[in-house]
């Protein structure tokens, strides 16, 4: 991957078919206990709250959005552009954050979706230009070897999404509710909620 590209001072490394999972049960989920339909979740915007999330400063970024997606996760059932393949890669977009440069990997041979995206975290956590690394990894499968990549980084502002906190692990890195950005984006206003 380091070959193909220059990466950025930012990088956001999404696994799509945790994403795509995700999105689907929220969507399902909030639409049921709202009793009305959801947007589709635009992505130039999801990554705007991502990046807010992680502390990024509000303008002037230079962002890079990598997604490793497998046969099943090409196309993105809640998002638009939805698909990884035709409109999601070698593109670059302005968002209100800066500029965005997305590209979208899939897995060769008999590697998995997994292996890849765990190479890919492995080169981006090395290179010495990224500063900021926002992570979106399918926890419950392969969480484990995430964070000992991440437990091994260093100088680096790292952000890890999850599905998974009730309460902030003790790790040398910050994590944070996948949820909320998500939300967000489906269009679902806190007043609803209350």
């Amino acid at each position: 991957m380091k070959n193909e590209i220059k990466m950025s001072e930012t990088v956001i490394l999404i696994d799509a078919a945790f994403l795509d999972f995700v999105s689907n049960d929220l969507k399902k989920h909030f639409e049921w206990m709202l009793n009305r339909p959801l947007q589709k979740i635009d992505l130039v915007s999801l990554v705007s709250f991502l990046a807010l999330e992680a502390g990024l400063k509000r303008e002037g970024n230079q962002i890079q959005l990598i997604f490793i997606y497998d046969d099943e996760s090409v196309k993105l059932r809640h998002c638009f552009p939805d698909n990884l393949k035709e409109d999601l890669s070698d593109l670059t977009f302005i968002s209100p954050l800066g500029e965005v440069d997305a590209y979208s990997f899939q897995p060769e041979g008999l590697a998995t979706l997994e292996d890849l995206y765990i190479e890919s975290l492995k080169v981006i956590a090395d290179t010495k230009e990224v500063k900021n690394l926002v992570v979106i990894s399918f926890n419950e499968m392969y969480g484990d070897k995430v964070e000992d990549i991440l437990k091994k980084t260093n100088e680096k502002n790292i952000v890890q999404f999850r599905m998974d906190i009730i309460e902030e692990p003790k790790l040398p890195y910050c994590c944070k509710s996948l949820a909320f950005p998500l939300m967000h984006a489906l269009g679902i206003k806190g007043e609803e909620l209350d």
